[in-house]
């Protein structure tokens, strides 16, 4: 039996959708400018972002901590919220809706590795985030996931696949278990 075989691993071509020069100018400025700036530069970090790419919608509220592999595959509506030491791996893109939270320490991945091929393909599949949505902390979204709006995921959940509008999920694999009723 043979598994992955790194030696034959190649990158399919533009996979990170721009040059290594920008790729690494982004990782310098996320890691300085970005990263050192005091907690309630929110503008100042929207416009870091939008300098690389990124489509920042208003009154975006996005931590010092936050993690972003390439800005220019993520999109963010309006009055959103992204939270201390989020990960927002956009080997894909990343769409999250207005209004829309995302909290501390929460990993969205767009990205992985076909094991069953010999090569260890790498592959992006996007995650949407729809508007009024709010993720939990520490909770892991896998590529190709698309949240319906007003959702909720609970805290330390997994979300394998999409998740319907307006319900409470939350588990290891995260299911539906109640309507989201407002009071």
């Amino acid at each position: 039996m043979s598994y992955q075989n790194l030696k034959k691993f190649t990158l399919p071509r533009n996979f990170r959708g721009r040059s290594v020069v920008i790729v690494q100018l982004w990782w310098v400025v996320q890691a300085s400018f970005f990263s050192w700036s005091p907690q309630f530069a929110y503008r100042w970090r929207n416009f870091l972002l939008r300098c690389f790419g990124a489509k920042i919608g208003k009154g975006v509220i996005i931590r010092s901590t936050v993690k972003i592999t390439y800005p220019w595959k993520l999109s963010i509506g309006d009055y959103a919220w992204v939270g201390d030491n989020v990960e927002l791996y956009t080997l894909g893109n990343i769409t999250i809706g207005a209004n829309a939270v995302v909290s501390q320490k929460s990993y969205l991945c767009t990205g992985s590795h076909d094991y069953h091929s010999d090569t260890f393909d790498i592959y992006a599949q996007p995650i949407v985030i729809k508007e009024k949505v709010w993720i939990a902390t520490d909770v892991f979204v896998a590529p190709g996931v698309t949240i319906g709006k007003g959702a909720v995921i609970a805290a330390r959940s997994s979300v394998y696949k999409n998740m319907p509008e307006g319900v409470v999920c939350f588990g290891n694999p995260a299911r539906p278990v109640k309507e989201r009723k407002l009071k």
